[in-house]
C-alpha cells in the first residue's frame, strides 16, 4: 500500500490537484483572519493589546504541548522508562500556581487601563444619537436640531438582478454619519424595534442597540477619509442590508456640511406648503419606494415579505387609512411606523406613487399638506 502511496505521489495527477488549488491558496492570502489595525489611538491600542496577548499565548502554546511531546517521545516505554511513583510535590505546585498567576497580572494591567479608555466618554465635544430601526439607522445631532435616516443606496439590480456589483456593495448608505476630525465624538447607541449592533471596525466601536437602553461609545478620529461597517447583531432577515458609514471630515468642511443639512431641513419644511403635481409626485414616490419599501413588497410591488402592493386594499382603499399605515404602521406586523422615517414630501410621494402605480390606477394626488394635517391631527 505505501509502494502505491508513492507512485500516487510521483504521477501528474497531484500535479494537476496542486494547480486548481494554486487559486484557492492565492485567495487565502486576502482573508482577513486579524483583528483591524483601525485609525484611532484606541483602536490601535486595541490591536496591539490583542498581539501581545496572541503572542503570549503562543509561547505558552508552545512551551506546554512542547513538554508534552517531549516527554512522550523521550520517555516512552519502549525507551525502557519507569513511571515514577509519587503522590505531589509542593514546589511544583507552587511553580505552576505562581507563574500562571504572574503572567495573568501582567496580562490585565494594559488591558484593564485600554478597558478605561474605551468607556471614558467623558468631556465629548458632540454627541450623536444612534437609532437602529429595521433596517436603517437614524442619527441626532444633540444640540444641532439636525436628525436624518441612512439607508443602504446599493441598488435594487445589484442585489436581485444580477448586475455588476460596486466597489461597495452592500456597504453604502444614501445619509451617511459626518464627524469632524480630531473631535472626541459621543454615540449614544440604541434601538426603536429589534436589538440592533452599531459597528465600525476601523473606529473600534461596537455597541449593542437595544430598544429601551441607551448604551455610550466614543471615537476620535484624527484621519479625514470614509469609514465602514454593518450592523453585527443578526436582526432580521435583512440584517445583511444595514450599513453604516461614516465620513470624517476637516472642521471647516464639517462646518460647512452642518450648514448645508440644515438648509435642506428648512427647505423640507417649506416644501410641506408646497403643491407638487402628479407627475412630480410619481417622480419622487417611486425613488422613495424603491429605497424604503423594495425589500418586502417587491421592487414591482409583487409582495415577498410584506404583502402585494398590486391592488392591495390599502392601496387602493380610503386615503386617509393608507397615509395611517404609512405614517404609524401596523401594529403586530413587519410593517414599520414611517411617520418618523419619511418627511412629508416623500410619505405624500410614495403614497401617491402605490396608489396609482403597479396598475392600481387610483387617480389620487396626495400633498405633502395632507400628511402634516394628518400628524397635526394624530
Amino acid at each position: 500500500m505505501l509502494s502505491n502511496t508513492k507512485k500516487l505521489l510521483g504521477t501528474p495527477l497531484l500535479a494537476s490537484l496542486l494547480v486548481l488549488l494554486l487559486p484557492a491558496l492565492a485567495g487565502a492570502s486576502e482573508w482577513r483572519l486579524n483583528m483591524t489595525q483601525g485609525v484611532t489611538e484606541v483602536s490601535q491600542e486595541v490591536y496591539s493589546l490583542h498581539m501581545i496577548i496572541f503572542w503570549i499565548c503562543t509561547v505558552i502554546g508552545v512551551v506546554v504541548f512542547g513538554a508534552m511531546f517531549y516527554t512522550m517521545i523521550m520517555h516512552r516505554k519502549s525507551k525502557g522508562a519507569k513511571a515514577a511513583n509519587f503522590h505531589h510535590s509542593t514546589q511544583v505546585e507552587i511553580i505552576w500556581t505562581v507563574i500562571p498567576s504572574l503572567i495573568l497580572i501582567a496580562m490585565a494591567v494594559p488591558a484593564t487601563s485600554t478597558l478605561k479608555k474605551i468607556y471614558d466618554t467623558d468631556d465629548a465635544d458632540m454627541s450623536v444619537l444612534v437609532t437602529g430601526y429595521q433596517w436603517k439607522w437614524k442619527y441626532e445631532y444633540l444640540g444641532e436640531d439636525l436628525s436624518f435616516f441612512s439607508n443602504l443606496s446599493t441598488p435594487q439590480s445589484q442585489i436581485y438582478e444580477g448586475e455588476a456589483r460596486g466597489e461597495n456593495y452592500l456597504l453604502e448608505v444614501d445619509n451617511p454619519l459626518v464627524i469632524p476630525a480630531g473631535k472626541k465624538v459621543k454615540f449614544l447607541v440604541t434601538a426603536q424595534d429589534v436589538i440592533h449592533s452599531w459597528w465600525v471596525p476601523d473606529l473600534a466601536v461596537k455597541r449593542d442597540a437595544i430598544p429601551g437602553y441607551v448604551h455610550e461609545a466614543w471615537t476620535r478620529v484624527d484621519k479625514e477619509g470614509i469609514y465602514r461597517g454593518q450592523c453585527a447583531e443578526l436582526c432580521g432577515k435583512d440584517h445583511g442590508f444595514m450599513p453604516i458609514e461614516v465620513h470624517v471630515r476637516s472642521q471647516s468642511d464639517y462646518n460647512e456640511w452642518l450648514t448645508q443639512e440644515k438648509a435642506k431641513a428648512a427647505e423640507i419644511a417649506a416644501l410641506t406648503q408646497k403643491t407638487f403635481s402628479f407627475d412630480e409626485l410619481m417622480a419622487e414616490g417611486e425613488a422613495v419606494y424603491q429605497r424604503a419599501c423594495a425589500a418586502c413588497h417587491g421592487p414591482g410591488g409583487e409582495g415577498g415579505v410584506g404583502p402585494a402592493i398590486i391592488k392591495s386594499k390599502v392601496a387602493t382603499g380610503p386615503i386617509d387609512i393608507h397615509i395611517d399605515v404609512i405614517v404609524n404602521g401596523i401594529t403586530g406586523t413587519m410593517m414599520q411606523a414611517f411617520g418618523e422615517q419619511l418627511n412629508e414630501v416623500e410619505a405624500a410621494a410614495v403614497i401617491t406613487y402605490q396608489r396609482n402605480g403597479f396598475n392600481n390606477n387610483m387617480g389620487d394626488e396626495i400633498q405633502p399638506i395632507d400628511v402634516y394635517n394628518f400628524k397635526q391631527g394624530n
